[in-house]
């Protein structure tokens, strides 16, 4: 990348290189969740974007630099992402205009938002509807003709076992089951972790690993997520019994953990800036990340955790700042 690109050019390209990295994961949960992961997706695009040129119209802004930078489609892809699969079509409309007017033109626009928008659109649905957000589909569960009539409500006739609790919160409401007992009898887990989710998590491992190798973020914020994730699950981890939280494998493969940790965390706006309180931002995120999935009342504490530690960044980055210097030998 050209040192003489102006910070435009520089932001477009790199939200290239992260649509790109996402393109693995994308396929993945298509092919296991279906064409609900592609609905979601043309549903929060097409929304996002109009909300984005409104508002840059009524603050009598110039759409083409801000529509071409590709935040707002970085952050409806992302939002598509984390959304049920064969969601109601109004709530990914929604959660998408949530995204772009609350969290990030309230705030003057891309370069001014205090939080992720992606998440603070994905947290406010969850809040206000929780009983769509928590219907998510059961892998290879619904066709495209079903699908379309359950997300736009002509639904009549939908097979009752489409939907199914996921292995986060089969594992977070179990009270009589051994580890092993749910794993070889839920169909919501696989080899290793939630049953397509472990492979999801990989695919976007490797998108992740692609962006550090292009310095479009440091090693920071992902290495103390999944950090301290592993270690809080490592040191909570009883076994396999029926009162386990689970090992720190299915933390690492179930969830959103890798989306989280590099396409989340790493969001340059609303994350911490110095390297230090990258780190920190990045171990806060993983450890509220475990306390909300473990003892929290949502299935996946990723949102939270990252809009929480949001809050957190001026301090983080002020105890960086007051940090005596290493006296030179």
């Amino acid at each position: 990348m050209s040192r003489l690109e102006s910070p435009d050019q520089r932001l477009q390209h790199a939200m290239k290189r992260v649509l790109l990295a996402a393109i693995p994961g994308l396929l993945t949960l298509f092919w296991f969740y279906g064409w609900g992961v592609l609905i979601n997706l043309l549903l929060a695009v097409i929304s996002s974007l109009a909300i984005e040129a409104l508002a840059l119209k009524l603050r009598k802004r110039p759409l083409k630099p801000s529509l071409m930078d590709g935040s707002a489609l970085v952050s409806a892809v992302l939002l598509a992402i984390a959304l049920p699969a064969y969601c109601p079509w109004w709530l990914t409309v929604s959660s998408g205009v949530s995204a772009m007017l609350l969290g990030k033109h309230l705030y003057g626009g891309v370069g001014g938002n205090p939080f992720n928008p992606a998440m603070l659109g994905y947290a406010l649905a969850l809040v206000s509807f929780p009983q769509q957000m928590t219907q998510w589909p059961a892998v290879h569960g619904m066709d495209l003709l079903g699908g379309m009539q359950h997300v736009f409500g002509f639904d009549t006739g939908a097979p009752d076992a489409w939907a199914q609790a996921t292995a986060l919160d089969s594992v977070r409401i179990n009270k009589s089951l051994t580890m092993e007992e749910l794993f070889s009898s839920n169909p919501a887990f696989g080899t290793f972790g939630g049953r397509g989710m472990e492979w999801v998590n990989l695919a976007f491992l490797a998108g992740g690993a692609f962006l550090l190798q292009q310095r479009i973020f440091t090693w920071h914020a992902p290495a103390g997520m999944l950090a301290s994730l592993f270690i809080i699950s490592l040191l909570c981890w009883n076994g396999t019994g029926s009162d386990s939280h689970g090992s720190p494998l299915f933390h690492l493969l179930t969830g959103a953990t890798m989306v989280g940790a590099f396409f989340i965390v790493t969001e340059p706006v609303s994350g911490a800036k110095s390297p230090g309180a990258r780190l920190m931002f990045g171990v806060g995120v993983g450890l509220l990340t475990y306390l909300i999935r473990t003892w929290g009342g949502y299935p996946d504490g990723l949102a939270f955790a990252v809009l929480l530690m949001n809050l957190g960044v001026p301090a983080l980055e002020r105890m960086v700042a007051s940090r005596p210097e290493r006296m030179a030998p």
